[in-house]
């Protein structure tokens, strides 16, 4: 059932547990029986970072892996596999509300971030450091280098990039490659059956350089699941972006729940039905179905919410859903854009 991450050691199952809802849309004790659920079941990858939980503030940021950190102490250190992020650079798409929204990707703000997030979760080891998205200023050989000193210490076992383009992914590659440092075993992106726009370059990249991807957001932020099809107001994250007065989260839930992604959810759907299949199991299962995915992260806020994403753990669509899921594809390409 592992699949191994990239060329790394880490064998991890083909879910992840996400837990950027830990200490807002759930409490401690929710978030503690939803890990253990998931452990229960088979899975041995969490996901968190330092920002966590979402939406990101600064009274808030770390919130999530002290909970993960607390939980943590219930089990083997050494039967999971725990992976966190180093937020991404104040240059970017966001401003992130830590350290003053001074971020960067280069040595100071990798070593504060790292030694934060040891701390919060009480562990002297990351199995997996990921750089939550991009610097467009700090060149990645800096960004590297500091990456690889954390590699040699032992504070990190590998390293892995996130909502990166496949230009950054093949250059972050080819420095680590001649510059002899720590490369990026993964990439963490937004993939689902409403966003395919991995497979346009990056797939290519990551079966030809062995770097395996971590899709998150397979349900499309919860779109997939079919809910806002029957009420565009029904409790969840793009529902409350949309009342929102910060512009961004507004044109995230734009881009997420639209005419075009609600029409195509519809289809997948009657897919799922005719199928006999929860379109959460169908969702998930269909993202992990890819050479390239070592495991798909999903999230929850109840423990009840597993049952249809676990369910597709160990479920290969075949080849008549494939082919039903490619001709919705067709008829609306990109509806997320």
């Amino acid at each position: 059932m592992y699949r191994y991450i990239g060329r790394s050691g880490l064998r991890v199952s083909p879910i992840a547990l996400g837990t950027m809802t830990f200490a807002t849309q759930c409490n401690e004790k929710t978030a503690f029986e939803i890990m253990d659920k998931a452990y229960d079941s088979g899975v041995n990858f969490l996901d968190t970072a330092e920002l966590y939980p979402v939406p990101p503030t600064a009274g808030m940021a770390g919130a999530t892996e002290e909970i993960v950190g607390r939980w943590l102490k219930t089990k083997s250190r050494d039967s999971l596999i725990v992976a966190t992020k180093v937020a991404g650079a104040a240059s970017g798409w966001f401003v992130p509300p830590i350290r003053h929204g001074l971020t960067a990707i280069d040595r100071f703000h990798i070593e504060r971030a790292v030694e934060g997030s040891l701390r919060r979760l009480g562990t002297d080891y990351i199995d997996l450091y990921q750089m939550h998205w991009p610097d467009t200023v700090v060149p990645i050989e800096e960004s590297l280098a500091a990456f690889d000193r954390l590699a040699e210490s032992g504070k990190v076992r590998y390293i892995g990039t996130s909502n990166d383009t496949a230009y950054g992914t093949a250059k972050a590659l080819s420095v680590s490659k001649y510059e002899k440092l720590a490369r990026f075993e993964s990439i963490q992106n937004n993939f689902s059956l409403l966003n395919r726009r991995f497979l346009d370059e990056l797939a290519v990249l990551a079966l030809n350089e062995n770097i395996s991807l971590l899709p998150y957001s397979p349900l499309a932020g919860g779109v997939l699941s079919g809910k806002y099809n029957q009420n565009p107001q029904a409790k969840g994250r793009f529902s409350d972006y949309f009342k929102s007065g910060i512009t961004r989260q507004r044109l995230m839930a734009q881009r997420f729940m639209n005419e075009r992604t609600l029409y195509s959810t519809q289809k997948y759907l009657k897919i799922a039905a005719d199928a006999g299949l929860d379109p959460v199991t169908m969702a998930i299962a269909w993202s992990k179905q890819f050479d390239f995915v070592a495991s798909t992260i999903i999230g929850a806020t109840h423990p009840e919410q597993l049952d249809a994403t676990l369910a597709a753990m160990e479920l290969t669509l075949d080849s008549e859903v494939l082919k039903a899921c490619d001709d919705v594809h067709e008829e609306t390409l990109y509806p997320m854009g």
